[in-house]
C-alpha cells in the first residue's frame, strides 16, 4: 500500500491538514475574528493573501482555523463509529441465534436513523456545541454500515480452520476475536475508517453550511455559510467562498485516494494489476496497450524463413 503513488498523494495532503490544524495559530497570520472595517471586501493582496470578508475579517487567516475542527470532528467521529462497528459487526458475525440477530437488528436501526434531526437536538441543548458533542452524534450515526461489512467478512472468517483449531484449543472469545480475527480485518477496518472520516467531514460542512450548527464553530463550512448569507456568491467575491470549497474538495480527494490504496492492496486482483502496472511502467511499457507488437528479425541472405 505505500508503494501505491495513489496512497502516498493521498496521505501526503491528508498530513499537511494535519499539521495546518495542529499549528493553525502559529500559521495564521491574523486572528480570525479580527474585524478592520477599513478592509473591507478586500480581494486577495500582500497583506491578505485570500481577501477579506464583509468586516475585514482574513478570510486565509478564518480557513486555517476552520481546519482544525474539520480534522477533530472528521477523525473523532471515525474513531467512535469505527470502536462502535468493530464490535457489533465481528461479534454479531462470531456468534449465531438470537445474539447475531439481535445485534443485527440494532445495525438496521441505526441505518435508518436521520441524523439531521439529531443534530438539531444536539444544538438546541447547547448553546454553543463543543467539537466533541458533533463529532460524537456523527459518530454514532455512522458506524452501522462498517458494522454490517466486518459481521459479513467476519461470518466468511468463523468456520476457517484456524478459527476453528482455536475454539476446539478452548481459546476465549475474547482472545478469538482480538488475536485471529482482527487481524484479518486490519484492512476493512481502515477502509472503514478512512470512509467514515470522510462521511463526518462532509456532514459536519453541509451542517454548518445550512446553519444547522452554529456559526460560532469554526470550520469550512461555517465560512461558506457567511459567504452565502452576505451575498458573496452574487456578487461573485470569489475569494472568500473558493478557498473553502477548494479545501474540502482537496481533503475528499485525499481521502479517496487513500481509499483506492487500500482497495488495491486487499483486492488480490487490483493488486496483482497494480504490480503488473509498475512494472511495466519501469520497462518504459504502456500498460493501456492491449496487445504488444513484435517485429521478427529478418532473415539472413539464403536463409530459409519458416511459415
Amino acid at each position: 500500500m505505500f508503494r501505491n503513488g495513489k496512497s502516498i498523494t493521498g496521505l501526503a495532503i491528508l498530513a499537511f491538514f494535519v499539521l495546518v490544524a495542529i499549528f493553525a495559530d502559529v500559521l495564521a497570520p491574523y486572528s480570525p475574528t479580527k474585524v478592520n472595517p477599513t478592509e473591507r471586501l478586500k480581494p486577495p493582496s500582500p497583506e491578505h493573501w485570500l481577501g477579506t470578508t464583509h468586516i475585514g475579517e482574513d478570510v486565509l487567516s478564518q480557513v486555517i482555523h476552520g481546519t482544525r475542527g474539520v480534522i477533530v470532528v472528521g477523525f473523532l467521529a471515525a474513531a467512535i463509529a469505527t470502536v462502535i462497528a468493530i464490535t457489533v459487526g465481528v461479534i454479531a458475525g462470531y456468534l449465531t441465534g438470537w445474539k447475531s440477530e439481535s445485534l443485527s437488528a440494532l445495525t438496521n436501526v441505526f441505518l435508518v436513523i436521520p441524523g439531521i434531526p439529531l443534530i438539531i437536538v444536539v444544538a438546541s441543548i447547547f448553546e454553543d456545541p463543543p467539537l466533541w458533542a458533533i463529532a460524537a452524534v456523527l459518530g454514532l450515526i455512522g458506524w452501522a454500515w462498517g458494522a454490517r461489512v466486518l459481521r459479513a467478512q467476519t461470518m466468511s472468517l468463523r468456520n476457517r480452520d484456524f478459527i476453528l483449531a482455536a475454539r476446539a484449543n478452548g481459546e476465549p472469545l475474547r482472545r478469538i476475536i482480538l488475536v485471529e480475527m482482527l487481524p484479518n480485518l486490519m484492512a476493512l477496518i481502515a477502509a472503514s475508517f478512512v470512509g467514515t472520516v470522510t462521511a463526518a467531514i462532509l456532514g459536519l460542512t453541509t451542517l454548518s453550511y445550512i446553519g444547522v450548527i452554529p456559526v460560532t464553530t469554526y470550520n469550512w463550512g461555517t465560512i461558506l455559510n457567511w459567504a452565502s448569507a452576505q451575498g458573496a456568491f452574487q456578487q461573485n467575491q470569489w475569494w472568500w467562498y473558493l478557498p473553502p470549497g477548494l479545501c474540502i474538495a482537496i481533503i475528499g480527494v485525499a481521502l479517496s485516494l487513500i481509499n483506492f490504496g487500500i482497495d488495491e492492496y486487499v483486492n488480490p486482483r487490483l493488486r496483482s494489476a497494480g504490480e503488473r502496472a509498475r512494472a511495466l511502467k519501469k520497462k518504459g511499457l504502456d500498460v493501456n496497450d492491449a496487445v504488444t507488437a513484435v517485429r521478427p528479425e529478418p532473415a539472413a541472405p539464403g536463409e530459409r524463413v519458416q511459415a
